[in-house]
């Protein structure tokens, strides 16, 4: 049965913190609040949990899930090829709403789906989020509803979709908006805007000024 727990109380937060780090490590998935919506995470080393993840969602393999990070260091390890645009955007947005797709090392052994090999990072600015991020690591987090339903915006729509596929709830209340994440491909020579989110072109080219637009 899923465990919820309160953080906003601080006694069921650490206690909470500390089931989802354990479910995670087992190869489990938990509910997070973000600074978007609330996401659905497993760790990003284990296919068997990222499948686990789809599922859950009802997701295919051709929409792979993004990873979220809780320091701009650990992409070092986890990124090739990147720009100095692409770190400009970094210490400009991050913790924040915006998703970089890079190219990820070809040494990581993980199945995010059909990435190509590419992969959606962010370090999202919620303080529940950086916190299990930091003692578990990088985990395949995607928004916490079924495919073709409205992105959650607290625990209670969350759960409502995933119940028991999720062993840990972390109930942060209300998130700040359902705007989704930027989305910005950082693979080529030159930025490329895909989605536009929380931060429109205007304010992305005030770091990047080149930055392109995708049709």
């Amino acid at each position: 049965m899923a465990r919820r727990y309160d953080c906003n109380e601080a006694n069921d937060r650490a206690t909470g913190l500390r089931e989802a780090a354990s479910a995670v490590r087992r190869g489990e998935l938990v509910v997070l609040p973000t600074d978007t919506v609330y996401g659905v995470g497993a760790d990003a080393f284990s296919s068997a949990a990222v499948a686990d993840l789809l599922e859950a969602k009802g997701r295919g393999r051709n929409m792979p899930t993004p990873v979220l990070i809780g320091s701009p260091n650990t992409l070092h390890g986890l990124a090739t090829d990147f720009s100095e645009q692409a770190w400009e955007l970094v210490d400009a947005f991050w913790p924040g709403a915006l998703t970089l797709v890079a190219r990820h090392q070809p040494s990581l052994q993980w199945d995010l789906g059909d990435t190509r090999g590419t992969v959606a990072i962010r370090m999202p600015l919620h303080p529940v989020a950086i916190e299990l991020l930091t003692e578990v690591g990088p985990m395949a987090v995607s928004s916490a509803n079924l495919t073709g339903h409205r992105s959650p915006e607290d625990c209670d729509a969350a759960q409502e979709m995933l119940g028991d596929s999720v062993s840990v709830y972390l109930d942060g209340g209300p998130t700040p908006g359902i705007v989704p994440s930027s989305i910005v491909d950082v693979t080529g020579p030159v930025p490329v805007l895909l989605r536009a989110g929380a931060l429109d072109a205007e304010e992305l080219r005030k770091v990047v000024p080149d930055l392109e637009v995708a049709p």
